[in-house]
């Protein structure tokens, strides 16, 4: 993932561009030398919202098959209940 770095004057002239950029990864647009605000695609915004709409599409995030993770087994008992005499 790659991030981009756009003027706002860039950016009005070539949005294209930062739309095929944010692709990649963030695109930082600066303003006056300072950054400002960051376009990213829309799956991006929901990935990093967590605004999944469904648990099917949560589990089909790309990636995810990646994670190791290997629980540790509980085992779980009868409760003990003790009472005061």
């Amino acid at each position: 993932m790659g991030i981009t770095t756009l003027s706002s004057r860039e950016l009005n002239h070539d949005v294209s561009r930062a739309k095929k950029a944010a692709k990649g990864g963030p695109v930082i647009i600066t303003d006056r030398g300072r950054p400002s605000h960051v376009l990213m695609t829309y799956d991006e915004f929901e990935r990093l919202t967590g605004k999944h709409r469904s648990l099917v599409g949560a589990l089909a995030m790309p990636g995810l098959s990646s994670i190791d993770f290997e629980p540790q087994r509980v085992e779980i008992g009868p409760k003990l209940t003790v009472w005061p005499f």
